[in-house]
């Protein structure tokens, strides 16, 4: 439906109000969310629960009016899908199998042998896109493979993403192999979530930034542009968020480089930054601090409005430069919404 705002933006338009959503808006600050994790045992098991998982997405549609919602998921379910072993240490976050030999690698399926798992996510989309609003877009997602690489690699988070620069370094090609199975399978996921009912499609390269010089080239830009185009070959109409976090410089021609329509743009820029070098290509997405919606105030409102001020000639998606925290407070978020729509 054209008369979407985020398609609208999407498409390249001027909005006299910026759309809004939030990474992570489905998520631990909500009380609701709270009950409903409560009630599924785990996050896993949230997941993996359509209904549930489509109840958490919900949430902050009925509770803020977002312009779009999200489907809730995590970048490592694929991987899990792609038979490394995953579960989650409460307060440490994700562990997964490390993938670090040859031996390792041929252990993974392939990218034809992931749906079974993955099923329960394109049910999930499959509810939403009954039973969200009219007026509310549908965003699916993915990992970028270098993101998801360095989980795979590591068995963890890391700091530095050191575990997967290591590898990359000494045994090229077997990193250069992780990265090519997640790039096509990342395809075929997101088709999976297209045809289930996903109306835009956004990649999280939540690393990107550690990668330099021809690195960032080769396992930013590249795995990127060949999902989006290969996506667009099957889905001409698909519109693709693309979000290599803390790029920097890195971020200008990343529209043109990658076939993105939209960047999402974290907050260790400056929305004045980003408007000039960056959304003269195309829409973009961003920028507000996440500690805004912890600390609240008159500064919230302040930096809201200079977001919207910042970016408002051109193609703009207002949200958080990263994902909103669990200790924020609700009543900021819905602060924020309104800051945004009544000036």
């Amino acid at each position: 439906m054209a008369e979407k705002t985020i398609l609208r933006a999407l498409n390249g338009e001027v909005l006299p109000t910026p759309p809004v959503w939030m990474m992570r808006q489905a998520g631990r600050y909500l009380p609701e969310y709270r009950a409903t994790r409560a009630q599924a045992g785990d996050f896993l098991s949230l997941c993996y629960n359509p209904e549930l998982a489509a109840e958490v997405t919900l949430q902050p549609i009925r509770r803020y009016g977002f312009d779009a919602a999200i489907l809730f998921a995590d970048i490592l379910l694929l991987p899990q899908a792609l038979g490394a072993d995953l579960w989650f240490v409460t307060g440490e976050g994700p562990r997964l199998s490390t993938t670090t030999t040859p031996a390792d690698f041929a252990k993974l399926k392939t990218k034809d042998d992931i749906h079974d798992t993955l099923a329960p996510i394109y049910e999930t989309v499959g509810i939403l896109s009954r039973e969200l609003p009219n007026e509310t877009t549908l965003i699916g997602f993915a990992g970028a493979p270098w993101t998801v690489a360095t989980y795979m690699i590591a068995g963890q988070g890391t700091k530095d993403q050191g575990p997967a620069h290591a590898l990359k370094t000494q045994d090229r090609e077997t990193f250069s192999k992780i990265i090519d199975l997640l790039t096509v399978s990342t395809i075929e996921y997101l088709s999976k979530q297209v045809e289930a009912g996903a109306e835009v499609v956004k990649l999280f390269d939540s690393w990107a930034g550690s990668l330099k010089g021809d690195d960032f080239q080769d396992f930013a830009v590249e795995p990127t542009r060949k999902i989006i185009a290969e996506l667009k070959a099957r889905f001409p109409q698909l519109p693709v968020i693309a979000f290599p976090r803390e790029a920097g410089e890195g971020y200008i021609g990343f529209h043109e480089k990658t076939g993105a329509d939209c960047v999402a743009l974290d907050n260790s820029i400056t929305p004045e930054w980003g408007a000039a070098n960056v959304q003269i290509a195309g829409c973009v997405q961003g920028n507000l601090a996440p500690h805004h919606m912890v600390t609240g105030g008159q500064a919230l409102v302040d930096e809201t409005r200079h977001v919207v001020e910042a970016f408002k000639n051109g193609p703009h998606i207002f949200n958080l430069g990263h994902g909103i925290t669990p200790d924020a407070d609700p009543e900021n978020v819905a602060l924020m919404v309104e800051t945004i729509r009544n000036g």
